[in-house]
């Protein structure tokens, strides 16, 4: 039996919850991290996703702000745009902490 006090003591210690990139899929350790404007705030948008630094650039190096507010207000419309599939499959099998430059759109 658990001393008086004791469970409050370990819930205490229990590390917390890791952050999963909803694009590759990957936890997402400290420092590692961006908050994405899922619309631009230059065009209204409020709502953020808590994103790998590396898929945020991505996003980025791939989109320009009127095509995210536009056609990728969401993270399932981004996934379902064939260039991010591609980096989020290419990514999915990188370490966490793996940072690359964003690879640039074909022309």
């Amino acid at each position: 039996m658990a001393k008086r006090g004791e469970s409050d003591l370990l819930s205490w210690y229990r590390t917390a919850t890791p952050i999963i990139c909803p694009l590759c899929g990957r936890e997402i350790p400290a420092g590692f991290g961006d908050e994405h404007h899922l619309v631009p705030r230059l065009k209204g948008g409020k709502i953020t996703q808590y994103l790998h630094r590396i898929c945020h650039r991505q996003i980025h190096a791939l989109f320009s702000e009127s095509e995210l507010a536009q056609k990728y207000p969401t993270v399932d419309a981004l996934l379902e745009q064939p260039e991010i599939r591609k980096f989020a499959q290419w990514i999915k099998n990188k370490p966490i902490g793996f940072l690359d430059g964003p690879r640039p759109r074909k022309k």
